[in-house]
């Protein structure tokens, strides 16, 4: 997905008018004067296709999703890190990784693009359905990405195991507990690498007190760190005030 949006600088100049102008205090001739200037962003936002598996709260490693009920999808929180596990997790890819830019010259230039991310594997080990707490209610059916479940007239929840990819949203959703998944998820991919520029490091500390892992300790004004706790998310390059810290994404993956 590929969207741009284009507002005359102009426009704009006169909206920030109109908006920090109070009439009832009788200002008049207010001027704006806004620079050229760019700016970049990254977002991840879940889409209304969620299937209500919370996968995506089971493994994103900050508790930065709020889990999906049945009336409503999950929702990525103010404290996502934009690590992208949970994009990389969900198995409908209704997690979508989004990169904004705004570009101010003659024109106000506004562009979203999607970035690709790869998903991980998911395996379906074992499905069970306890027909004795089954009340034939259909929720399951709901939610089933690949409709694998059905319920006729006063029976219990049938699963098809050739289409049930395991992800769970059926036992997420059922009321009454019936249903049970053991299910087995892939390898998280590495799409980004974390760059450390020891000659621009002033040991500061800020990535260690940032981090949301401890993946980063500072030794002997050294930074250590630890590749297997890294999530490679964006918290550390962000804090670091002398760029010493770079995150690059992956030529292949971009």
């Amino acid at each position: 997905m590929d969207i741009i949006f284009k507002k005359k600088k102009d426009t704009l100049v006169n909206e920030v008018v109109a908006k920090s102008t109070d009439p009832d205090q009788g200002v008049e001739d207010f001027k704006a004067e806004i620079e050229n200037c760019s700016l970049g962003q990254k977002f991840i936002t879940i889409s209304p296709e969620c299937i209500r598996c919370n996968l995506c709260v089971k493994e994103c490693p900050v508790n930065a999703i709020d889990e999906a009920k049945s009336t409503k999808p999950a929702k990525i929180l103010d404290s996502c890190v934009k690590c992208e596990i949970c994009a990389q997790t969900c198995p409908v890819n209704a997690i979508k990784v989004i990169e904004s830019t705004s570009n101010l010259d003659e024109d106000l230039t506004y562009e979203l693009n999607t970035i690709k991310v790869p998903h991980r594997t998911l395996r379906m080990e074992k499905i069970d359905v306890n027909k004795d707490k089954c009340n034939s209610c259909g929720d399951c059916i709901k939610f089933c990405p690949t409709g694998a479940i059905k319920v006729s007239d006063e029976d219990k929840a049938v699963i098809d195991l050739d289409a049930c990819i395991g992800c769970g949203a059926c036992a997420n959703i059922c009321g009454e507990d019936a249903v049970t998944v053991i299910r087995r998820v892939g390898n998280i991919f590495k799409t980004k690498e974390l760059m450390v520029d020891d000659d621009k490091c002033v040991a500061c500390s800020v990535c260690e007190e940032n981090c949301p892992v401890d993946a980063i300790k500072l030794r002997d004004d050294n930074i250590i760190f630890s590749k297997d706790k890294c999530i490679l998310c964006e918290v550390c390059s962000k804090k670091c005030p002398v760029g010493a810290l770079k995150l690059e994404r992956l030529s292949n993956e971009s």
